[in-house]
């Protein structure tokens, strides 16, 4: 597939909705508000998004140089090569992109979003220069982006704030329902790419696929453990919300020192290899931008034409009318506008918490939605826009799926631990 086809999808659907409600609901605004969306999201897609990035970006980008000439990536690439090169084939064990790629996913898993984005583009970037066909995804790229998308995440900070400023009397209830939903979606993620790519199953990727879930569930246990801050006397670090709030900026922190302290060790010229990056965090900016805008604005049109409540409302009639339980509806835009758009799915789950709370069953359901997948799309025009890539081939089908799965262990997980 490519995202020509994707782009105009979403114009065509839009339109097409459009019409109908100006023909058979006299929906004069209609256009309107289509043509006001079309111009926010222009604008939103360069300064909400592409400039507040594009600091990020310089400043991550040249910290990876840095721990690149330090060795350090390469470090990381060594470490974890048993189990990398059996789900990356293509890519040569001692690469620069496998350790990369593991500071990408190490900084997803800690709610890094900011330091995961700049690992991941240089990751992608490096997967292209091993690329056969520069405009066509290979293997290697898809594993990686729908892995990305399977939002695989153990300290989910934003949503553990946004709770806590609703007036959730326990934000972190949701904090191991979500690492659960996160882990089976990055194990079906792992599993359906796995399975279109041929790869070995062998007793290795299984051991580590085993280990990594072990260690996954035994960190939630330990999470669990911990009391909630309104449970103790005095503030104390050993809270599940001072715990989750402090680990994850400590480790960032310490990589930023580690890579610096050790490239100076390392005799590096750190402040020129850090400018050197810097710079090609820029270039990536200036490339991807116009992806981002094409891609953010055609969902905007698709979103306000009224299509993806048409979705909603016809999953909602799908099982009222079959008599299923459907308690969990209410939280579904959540879920059905997250692959769409980070920010939508955010004001929705707020939404949620506004009208039935962030403690009710709905509130902790759509809190579980919003961290079990990513921004599919986003991705998909950020990490391949970046590297010119315009045949995606089955990577949107593929983290598609995976979300799918994401959202259904949700709702299971959520019957369980909330009911």
């Amino acid at each position: 597939m490519a995202l020509n086809y994707v782009w105009i999808l979403f114009f065509v659907i839009g339109l097409i909705i459009a019409l109908f409600k100006l023909i058979f609901f006299q929906d004069y605004e209609i256009f309107k508000k289509l043509a006001e969306g079309i111009f926010d999201a222009s604008k939103s897609s360069v300064m909400d998004i592409g400039l507040p990035l594009a600091g990020v970006m310089m400043f991550f980008m040249g910290l990876m140089n840095i721990g690149e000439r330090a060795g350090a990536i390469n470090f990381l690439a060594r470490l974890l090569s048993p189990f990398m090169k059996r789900l990356f084939p293509e890519v040569p064990p001692k690469h620069p992109a496998m350790g990369q790629m593991v500071m990408n996913f190490s900084a997803n898993m800690l709610g890094l979003d900011n330091a995961a984005t700049p690992f991941g583009l240089r990751a992608m970037n490096s997967l292209q220069e091993l690329n056969p066909v520069k405009d066509t995804a290979s293997n290697s790229q898809i594993m990686f982006l729908v892995l990305h998308t399977s939002g695989l995440t153990l300290i989910p900070l934003s949503i553990i704030a946004y709770r806590a400023s609703s007036g959730s009397t326990n934000p972190t209830s949701v904090f191991v329902p979500l690492m659960i939903a996160t882990t089976i979606a990055t194990v079906a993620s792992i599993i359906i790419t796995g399975i279109y790519q041929r790869l070995r199953f062998d007793r290795v990727l299984i051991f580590w696929l085993a280990g990594i879930i072990g260690a996954i569930l035994l960190f939630a246990a330990f999470i669990n453990g911990l009391p909630s801050q309104k449970d103790v006397a005095v503030p104390s670090l050993m809270t599940k919300e001072t715990f989750s709030n402090v680990l994850g900026n400590v480790i960032l922190v310490l990589i930023v020192c580690a890579f610096i302290i050790g490239g100076f060790v390392k005799k590096v010229d750190v402040f020129d290899a850090f400018i050197e990056g810097a710079k090609q965090g820029w270039d990536v900016i200036v490339k991807v931008l116009p992806y981002l805008v094409g891609l953010l604005v055609a969902i905007r049109v698709f979103r306000d034409s009224g299509a993806l409540d048409a979705i909603i409302n016809g999953i909602t009639w799908c099982f009222t009318s079959l008599g299923l339980n459907g308690e969990f509806v209410p939280g579904l835009p959540v879920a059905i506008m997250r692959p769409f758009s980070g920010a939508g799915s955010r004001g929705l789950m707020l939404d949620i918490f506004k009208t039935h709370g962030p403690d009710s069953f709905i509130g902790q359901l759509s809190s579980t939605f919003q961290g079990s997948a990513d921004t599919t799309f986003y991705i998909v025009a950020l990490y391949f826009g970046s590297v010119g890539i315009k045949k995606v081939r089955y990577a949107i089908w593929a983290g598609m799926l995976a979300d799918l799965i994401g959202v259904i262990a949700a709702i299971f997980i959520a019957y369980i631990f909330f009911k």
